[in-house]
């Protein structure tokens, strides 16, 4: 398996809690940009090609660490509400299975990602057909949406594709402690035009992703960002006349913190017996928002 498709797998964790926010309408927020003072931005030339570099080379180098815990806040708000939900569990860098547990509105719910298909056990007395467990096939959902194995569910999918960053997308804006960990800060603004699927993806998030990541001295991904506006299905059917705020917008911040590296991940499919396939929901709703 070449290193390219390891980077693009280290953001499967994202395509999963993506999509149990239209699953669960939950999703957390990271209003701390790290645990220490932020430094100056650096405004070279020099320095914008380094940080690119450095932006472009992150997933691999993360990839090549195998498995690390990881930390996840997500915020979904839309017509003045929100929600939020945390995860924290651990992930396979390599082929992106994870098993997490998300804490959604006080309720918890236990997730795995294996082979690709989203599980997820509900909490008692929600889950669908009298099982515990639903799933869904992200192949499927990111095929229906026109960009192949990558969702447009996933915003940290972009980075994947660092080969679409130029110097002028790379802003380095400073230092920052994460979890214990001295790192450099860069701010990604992302072409979408430019990725796969890309005339799919702006008519769903607009021209670019705007993304923060945190590295640390070895080059690896310490904290992402993502903050991306996704237009709802009402979005789409209201009228150009109306000039009203357009409530069929929602925005989603997500953040995934990367921790102990080389930790163990054991993720097993539930028995399928237990489980409800959510995947022809999930398919409709990607319908009505294309």
């Amino acid at each position: 398996m070449g290193r390219a498709g390891n980077g693009r797998r280290v953001c499967a964790l994202g395509v999963a809690v993506a999509l149990a926010g239209t699953v669960l309408a939950g999703c957390g927020d990271d209003g701390d940009p790290g645990d220490g003072a932020q430094g100056s931005a650096a405004s070279s030339a020099g320095t914008r090609e380094q940080g690119t570099q450095a932006v472009r080379s992150a997933y691999d180098r993360t990839a090549e660490e195998d498995t690390a815990k990881v930390k996840l806040r997500v915020r979904t708000s839309a017509q003045g509400a929100s929600q939020t939900a945390d995860g924290q569990g651990a992930v396979d860098l390599d082929d992106g299975d994870s098993v997490m547990t998300l804490t959604v509105q006080g309720q918890q719910i236990e997730q795995r990602v294996i082979d690709q298909v989203l599980y997820q056990r509900m909490p008692k007395g929600q889950a669908p057909g009298g099982k515990p467990w639903i799933k869904i096939d992200l192949r499927k959902v990111a095929a229906q949406q026109g960009t192949g194995d990558q969702s447009m569910s996933d915003p940290a999918q972009s980075a994947a594709y660092a080969k679409a960053i130029t110097d002028k997308d790379v802003t380095k804006k400073g230092t920052a402690t994460v979890n214990g960990v001295k790192t450099t800060h860069y701010r990604v603004s992302v072409d979408v035009a430019e990725l796969p699927g890309g005339d799919t993806l702006r008519k769903q998030v607009g021209p670019t992703l705007p993304m923060d990541v945190w590295l640390d001295d070895e080059g690896r991904m310490r904290r992402q960002q993502i903050d991306m506006t996704v237009k709802a299905p009402e979005a789409t059917q209201r009228s150009s006349a109306d000039a009203s705020p357009a409530p069929g917008k929602v925005t989603v911040r997500t953040v995934m913190d990367f921790t102990d590296f080389g930790t163990e991940v054991e993720a097993d499919e539930p028995p399928a017996g237990q489980v409800t396939d959510m995947t022809g929901k999930a398919l409709k709703q990607g319908k009505r928002q294309n």
